[in-house]
């Protein structure tokens, strides 16, 4: 199902065609120069201006500018001031108007209405559109046997697109694309010059006579055109696996109902555990997936057309190897005519749509990059010969009861801007390790670049600094300071110093967890102190210790650090992050010392005894233990002492297991509150009680949901004490646990029962992928 192009539509061209004033009316002539500001190119508001000029019989000009789309007008006063209420009011579904700038101008006596070309400039931030969904226009159009655009795989109009993963210059114009290579055929060219057509300079606009090309190619054969879809789709039917050249990048794609095709792409993609998502034909199928509501379905329509996670319903024909330690279901509606006729042609209601690369790489974006890093993976590929300008992966928001959390921001959203609530300078937030983006900041607006994934593979880390340069170049933003995490082992820290060091630019270290509530003010527009509960797996802490649940205060001049869990030692370091059973027993042995009797016949301790004397000499002497207030290790522990697993095959594995198992519960566990300065939140009583229970056969739901109320608690008594003592009412919530929406939810209603206001990120990852953003502004004001 395309998204309506809404204003742009076919019928609001004829009607202004058709319906224009010939009559004369009274007034004076003026004329006025207008500087809009906002998502404005790319999104067809040129064509849009020039058809409602006509529409209200103006005389005047319009063309892209830096940073939006720049206009004079002159006409009778009440035709002017209509045109101008109607670009507010009738503007296409695909922009957003940010501002718009009216000065008026004396009287030239213009005639007619045009658009101008482009102007340049040296430098300031230019805004550059996202990629845009098919809209139903242009999929009724592929679906119509009589359309010459029938079964096109590159349809698209002035309202829907690629866009951003196109681009290679600014401004956005054919030329600047890698639609550049195609030369539109003649009635493609009359479209495009046609100001009532709805490809009325649509810059990606093509057919099939002189458009890209599909084609499929199996182990022993090539098929063009249409033929390439019907062979693509029996493959994918006999239980193979399709590479398919798409957007941003390449999918893997199979058959979501076949248990074998799905346990064969996880054995050759190295990807154990993880979830992958299914792109379903419509809603009708989505339906009987997931249970949806109403605001949802709206979102899995929209322009950006991202992957929602959803509830998975009993039943739903799916293999449960998409997602084996969750309830939820990741899935997305079609978003290009590729993706839209494979469906059709595969006669199945879902495939699974994954990241076309082996575990913990980039992307694969070029043909012949491809072959070689998914031969072995794919049986077989569809390809297309539109370069990739961009990689860009899906974008991923899950659907809570407190609506949309940005999981993953990269297609549909990038690089759609952050509006802030004061201009800082030019600045470069280069974020985190783990999920890791970029930020380029301008006066008031924030600039995050696509998820780039995490930066162990050296190929990534080239990605990141090519994308870097990239939207630089894009963005005219010349950064001033650059920001990096204050953890001396982050690759982009590493990359930030040397940066600066060449570029002569200031360096701001940025303590991690005050990256995480700054990016949460930043992107609510809150600028007075708040109470910052950061909760994730770790951030280097500026005592040299790692922080993971943590109470600040944030303000235009700092933070404070206010409270934090109890901290623990990490026996072995990183080896007790892939290893939640060294937390649970490091746990369960810091509970003894407290007088809990040792829990002997317990799953976890059973299974480890042979190594626990070495476990132990390393906590008792220190011996690469570093103490640790993390949340995600605590989660870890739970989930081992629940036997969810030993072993984490991917980042917050245990934790994923744990929300997964745990059922609504009205009570919590034991914990205790430290009255120190900072404040410290111990769980160790509820460690122990959780062990009776294990031993004691209380089931595992229950135990885990008394677990999450547990956290809760500790959270909202953090915030609360703070706030009594300091007078704060708002309190930010980041990090990666958050995208726990049990415990959200939780801490959201103490909070709100406590008279205090929660912000929760809602345009940017409340995860390491807005670090960035956080990093940018804290830099950037300072």
């Amino acid at each position: 199902m395309g998204h309506s192009p809404g204003a742009g539509s076919e019928e609001r061209c004829q009607t202004m065609r058709d319906a224009r004033d010939d009559g004369e009316r009274c007034g004076t002539a003026v004329r006025y120069d207008v500087r809009i500001r906002g998502i404005v190119q790319g999104v067809g508001f040129r064509p849009f201006v020039h058809r409602l000029a006509e529409h209200h019989a103006v005389a005047g000009w319009v063309r892209n500018f830096p940073g939006g789309v720049r206009l004079q007008v002159e006409g009778e006063a009440d035709r002017v001031e209509g045109f101008i209420e109607d670009i507010r009011r009738h503007a296409p579904l695909s922009a957003t108007i940010d501002s718009m700038e009216v000065v008026t101008l004396e009287p030239a006596g213009m005639r007619g209405f045009v658009i101008e070309p482009s102007e340049l400039v040296a430098h300031g931030a230019i805004q550059v559109p996202p990629d845009v969904a098919l809209c139903s226009e242009c999929e009724s159009e592929v679906l119509d046997p009589h359309n010459r655009r029938f079964q096109h795989p590159f349809a698209n109009c002035t309202y829907c697109g690629p866009r951003f993963t196109i681009l290679r210059s600014v401004p956005y114009d054919r030329p600047n694309t890698s639609m550049s290579a195609f030369r539109m055929c003649r009635e493609c060219e009359a479209e495009y010059g046609d100001i009532v057509d709805r490809r009325y300079h649509a810059q990606p606009n093509s057919c099939p006579r002189c458009g890209p090309r599909l084609w499929f190619e199996g182990r022993t054969t090539r098929d063009e055109a249409g033929q390439a879809l019907r062979a693509a789709s029996q493959v994918i039917r006999d239980g193979g696996i399709v590479a398919i050249r798409g957007l941003g990048g390449f999918h893997l794609a199979c058959d979501a109902s076949d248990d074998g095709a799905v346990e064969r792409l996880r054995r050759r993609k190295a990807r154990e555990a993880k979830p992958m998502a299914v792109m379903v034909r419509d809603l009708v199928v989505a339906r009987t997936l997931c249970d949806i509501p109403p605001e949802a379905e709206v979102l899995l329509t929209g322009a950006e057309r991202p992957i929602v996670l959803l509830p998975r319903r009993p039943g739903a024909p799916i293999s449960h190897q998409l997602a084996p330690d969750t309830d939820l279901v990741g899935v997305m509606l079609p978003y290009t005519p590729v993706h839209m006729l494979l469906l059709r042609e595969c006669g199945l209601g879902a495939l699974v749509m994954t990241s076309g690369n082996l575990s913990d790489e980039p992307l694969a974006t070029r043909n012949e990059e491809a072959r070689a890093r998914l031969g072995g993976i794919a049986d077989a590929f569809l390809l297309h010969d539109r370069d990739i300008v961009v990689p860009c992966d899906d974008s991923v928001v899950r659907w809570t009861r407190l609506g949309a959390l940005m999981v993953r921001r990269a297609r549909g959203y990038v690089p759609r801007p952050i509006r802030l609530a004061e201009p800082v300078r030019p600045c470069l937030g280069t974020g985190g390790h783990l999920k890791s983006t970029f930020c380029l900041a301008c006066d008031d607006q924030a600039f995050l670049s696509q998820h780039l994934g995490d930066l162990e593979d050296p190929r990534s880390l080239e990605h990141y600094e090519w994308a870097l340069r990239h939207l630089r170049e894009i963005l005219r933003i010349d950064p001033q300071v650059i920001a990096c995490d204050m953890h001396p082992g982050y690759a982009a820290t590493a990359m930030a110093r040397r940066m600066a060091e060449s570029q002569g630019v200031r360096l701001v270290e940025v303590q991690h967890h005050h990256a995480h509530v700054a990016s949460c003010m930043a992107e609510h527009g809150i600028e007075c102190p708040v109470i910052g509960l950061a909760c994730d797996g770790s951030g280097w802490g500026t005592d040299g210790t790692v922080w993971g649940l943590e109470a600040l205060v944030v303000g235009p001049d700092g933070f404070e650090r206010v409270g934090h869990l109890a901290p623990v030692p990490l026996p072995g370091g990183e080896a007790a992050v892939r290893e939640p059973w060294r937390m649970a027993l490091t746990y369960l042995w810091l509970a003894s010392e407290e007088g809990m009797p040792w829990p002997e016949g317990l799953p976890v301790v059973v299974r480890h005894q042979d190594e626990w004397p070495v476990l132990l000499q390393m906590v008792r002497g220190g011996l690469n233990s570093p103490m640790a207030s993390s949340a995600g290790r605590l989660f870890d522990a739970v989930s081992a002492l629940l036997d969810l697993g030993d072993v984490n095959a991917y980042e917050g594995q245990g934790a994923m297991k744990l929300e997964a198992a745990a059922s609504p519960q009205w009570t919590g566990y034991p914990w205790a509150l430290r009255a120190s300065s900072p404040l410290i939140v111990d769980p160790l009583p509820m460690i122990g009680r959780i062990a009776d229970d294990v031993t004691s056969g209380v089931a595992r739901d229950v135990i885990a949901g008394r677990f999450h109320n547990t956290v809760a608690d500790m959270l909202g008594a953090l915030a609360k004490g703070v706030s009594s003592e300091r007078g704060i009412e708002w309190v930010a919530l980041s990090g990666g646990s958050f995208q726990n929406a049990l415990l959200l939810e939780a801490v959201v209603a103490r909070l709100r029962a406590d008279g205090l206001r929660p912000l929760v990120h809602r345009q940017v990852p409340c995860n390491d992928g807005g670090l960035s953003l956080g990093q940018a502004v804290v830099a950037g004001m300072g």
